[in-house]
């Protein structure tokens, strides 16, 4: 019979002591999972990607992370993106003038195209790919495929003028079926938000990825909507970091919408749109930290603000 060697180990060896604690802290942490892994267990969760975490490696990383996590633990999660600094390096690389009007990107025919190949052909692919570093999870969608979203022209009115946006529009409808049947087959569907336009046949629309996340939400029954931005979160009194709010009503949001700053109406509309149409809760999250999701959905407190009807 082999020698064996009884080890014995200190317990008030302070690496042993560290290590321990470090370990029930990650304990601790996962029981605190444990309702939150039952509530959302097989529900649909929509996530719109933007903001740094769509420039930063790493942020892209630990997002990736977290939605194969999400997945691995029985959710359904549905990401949809945009692309606006991206879109933007693009058109001045390519020196096409690129012009805002209302909070909203002018978007040309030639601008149009740069939009659909940034979204669709560059960043839809950069987020597939990074899901499917962990396993064939991911798959990429555009908003035009199997006419999932349909969306009107839309106007910016502009020193109480209506202002001209080109190819920038509103989703109007959505069809929902291709994105049921990849999460039934166990995917994770990544959309990008480009529309076709209901009113002109064969031309496609720019519309707001806020937007496209909250009108997918309602359609498919989502259980929540998380919007990724780079702010903590929605502020009473902004810039007093202590007016910060962890949750609101829809309808104190919705008298509170008018004096919010212009970058965060667009967001906050968004999940009231979620909420009225059906869905539980919606909520902005700050994206520039780690694996923020995971903290927003398994947590008790989650991470940014949460918007209940």
């Amino acid at each position: 019979m082999a020698d064996e060697t009884l080890i014995t180990v200190d317990p008030d060896d302070l690496d042993i002591v560290a290590a321990r604690d470090a370990a029930l802290k990650k304990t601790a942490i996962l029981i605190e999972s444990l309702p939150w892994l039952g509530r959302f267990h097989g529900k649909v969760v929509v996530i719109k990607f933007g903001g740094n975490a769509m420039v930063s490696p790493e942020l892209q990383r630990t997002f990736a992370e977290d939605i194969v996590y999400l997945r691995r633990a029985g959710l359904k999660p549905v990401v949809v993106h945009g692309g606006g600094p991206q879109i933007s390096a693009m058109l001045d690389r390519l020196e096409i003038a690129s012009e805002f009007r209302g909070g909203y990107r002018v978007t040309t025919p030639e601008a149009m195209e740069v939009v659909r190949m940034v979204l669709t052909g560059r960043i839809s692919r950069d987020i597939v790919r990074s899901i499917n570093e962990f396993g064939p999870l991911a798959l990429g969608i555009s908003g035009e495929d199997a006419g999932l979203f349909a969306a009107r022209k839309r106007e910016a009115i502009v020193d109480g003028a209506p202002v001209d946006l080109g190819q920038v529009g509103d989703v109007v409808e959505v069809r929902p079926d291709v994105v049921l049947a990849q999460l039934e087959a166990g995917r994770v569907p990544v959309v990008s938000s480009v529309a076709p336009d209901l009113d002109v046949p064969g031309q496609s629309l720019n519309v707001n990825a806020d937007a496209a996340a909250a009108a997918l939400a309602v359609a498919l029954g989502a259980e929540k909507l998380v919007l990724m931005t780079d702010v903590a979160g929605l502020y009473r009194d902004w810039p007093d970091r202590s007016s910060m709010l962890t949750s609101i009503p829809s309808a104190a949001l919705r008298a509170l919408l008018p004096s919010l700053e212009s970058g965060m109406i667009p967001k906050m509309t968004a999940c009231l749109e979620a909420v009225d149409g059906g869905v539980p809760k919606a909520a902005i999250i700050d994206g520039r930290v780690p694996h923020s999701i995971l903290l927003e959905i398994f947590t008790q407190h989650g991470i940014g603000t949460e918007v209940v009807a």
